[in-house]
């Protein structure tokens, strides 16, 4: 008599991609549709700035300066991206950098060196999104809610840590080198920048982590009976938003040469806005770090274009406005077109 195969506990088992529906194939194809449009409005925002300011706009200086501003709020984008697909949202992102660099900064008051503001950072963002993610997970609050408790509890401690005064660091500090020092060119920030995207996307597409995120935010319950523990993924989801908050802190301290209460003012907002228009889904499990990057960058160069051209920022914020309602127009279509 042929033995039974055993079967292991829900607990033991691992999570793996089945085979690709026909609505998952079709999904893959609105993926990469969205990923080629938003390539398309990229060059189509090159084509305004080489027709408006062909003198300004193709320069390697400009350039440069688009990718040193995209690096900071695209560090943020990338744990907002895990956060969202998570099937939560994190309102707090701008205040948790600006108290992580008035901390870090405090020390380099103190005479601490770079290694220890640096690492300083890196904890006090992780720390705080930790903080988030065991009121949403085990609290049962709302992330909503949770994010922005701690949005305004971070931008009141950096103001009284900091007096609201900037915090200066010494021209001497190793940290002011990684906006100052160039590699082919391209500041040393971008190239963290690309370090953590990269990491990002390998994580969220190469590893169990990743398909369990892609799994609670699709469907917490399912997720739950498949063995998957759903509140310390969460809670980590929010810890690592934490994290690239801290990377991002020690970012703007490099280029700014100070950390200030006011740093990350409206961060969140840009954030969320690039992970909606890359295509991911407010509601959770679809989304990806290309098209989150790549949505930036379609910010990132409409901010740009606007400076260059001396618009006013009121009609900026208007443009930005309407993108966001578009895209998410776009995405109830094509939700509407999957049912």
């Amino acid at each position: 008599m042929k033995e039974a195969t055993p079967v292991p506990p829900v607990e033991e088992r691992e999570v793996k991609p089945r085979a690709r529906s026909a609505g998952a194939v079709r999904l893959g194809r609105i993926s990469e549709a969205r990923h080629v449009g938003l390539v398309l409005a990229i060059v189509l925002l090159a084509l305004v700035g080489l027709v408006t300011r062909p003198e300004n706009f193709a320069t390697t200086s400009n350039l440069v300066s688009i990718l040193t501003l995209a690096s900071t709020i695209g560090v943020i984008t990338v744990g907002m991206t895990f956060v969202i697909i998570g099937g939560g949202i994190d309102l707090s992102v701008g205040a948790v950098m600006a108290l992580a660099s008035v901390w870090a900064t405090t020390l380099a008051t103190q005479s601490y060196g770079p290694v220890v503001m640096a690492v300083c950072a890196i904890l006090v963002g992780t720390g705080a999104g930790l903080v988030s993610g065991f009121l949403i997970a085990y609290g049962r609050l709302v992330p909503f809610i949770a994010t922005l408790a701690m949005l305004v509890a971070a931008r009141g401690l950096a103001q009284r840590m900091s007096d609201r005064n900037s915090q200066l660091i010494p021209s001497d500090n190793a940290l002011v080198e990684l906006s100052t020092t160039r590699v082919l060119g391209v500041p040393l920030l971008v190239y963290i920048f690309a370090l953590v995207v990269v990491i990002g996307w390998l994580v969220l597409n190469r590893t169990t982590f990743g398909r369990r995120t892609y799994a609670v935010g699709g469907n917490p319950e399912a997720a739950r009976l498949a063995g998957i523990d759903v509140r310390r993924h969460t809670m980590l989801l929010y810890a690592l938003s934490g994290l690239c908050c801290g990377i991002a802190a020690i970012i703007i301290m490099a280029r700014t040469t100070s950390g200030a209460s006011t740093h990350g003012d409206l961060y969140e907002l840009d954030a969320i806005a690039a992970v909606i228009i890359g295509g991911t889904l407010l509601t959770g499990g679809r989304g990806s770090i290309i098209g989150a990057i790549l949505g930036l960058l379609v910010f990132t160069l409409i901010t740009n274009l606007f400076i260059l051209n001396g618009l006013d920022t009121a009609d900026q914020l208007i443009a930005k406005g309407l993108i966001i309602i578009v895209a998410v127009l776009l995405q109830r279509r094509s939700l509407e077109t999957r049912t």
